[in-house]
């Protein structure tokens, strides 16, 4: 499944009880509709997470559009107070940087241009189907 929305802070990473590390960030969402000739906004937020690199972390900063791939899992509790609560987790396989926000245009700029270079000049063959 693919999500696109904008990291809503930057992104941390944590790290398990067996020395794996995980890089977690939240998403929102935005959605909206004509509802009785009305413009009705909605936005869904997805706390996410990324188990590939924890080198993700360094260009997973807020306010960047990103288009990710994975898979939404839902999650149920109570809270102190007993109130019922819930929450969408997205376990994220691939991240695709799609627009960057004006106060971060360097550094995803900087990310994103060296991964199409290593590309462009050919240093990542070794991935090619053919």
């Amino acid at each position: 499944m693919n999500i696109t929305g904008r990291l809503t802070a930057d992104a941390k990473v944590s790290t398990t009880p067996k020395g794996k590390e995980v890089v977690n960030f939240s998403i929102a969402v935005n959605d909206s509709f004509k509802k009785d000739g009305q413009r009705v906004e909605h936005t869904a937020y997805f706390d996410c997470a990324y188990w590939r690199t924890a080198k993700a972390v360094t260009w997973l900063q807020k306010g960047l559009l990103v288009e990710l791939t994975g898979q939404i899992s839902v999650r149920a509790w109570k809270s102190k107070d007993g109130t019922a609560k819930a929450g969408l987790n997205f376990h994220t396989v691939t991240i695709k940087p799609l627009a960057r926000s004006a106060k971060n245009d360097d550094s995803v700029q900087d990310s994103t241009e060296s991964n199409n270079e290593s590309t462009a000049t050919g240093k990542d063959d070794d991935d090619l189907p053919f």
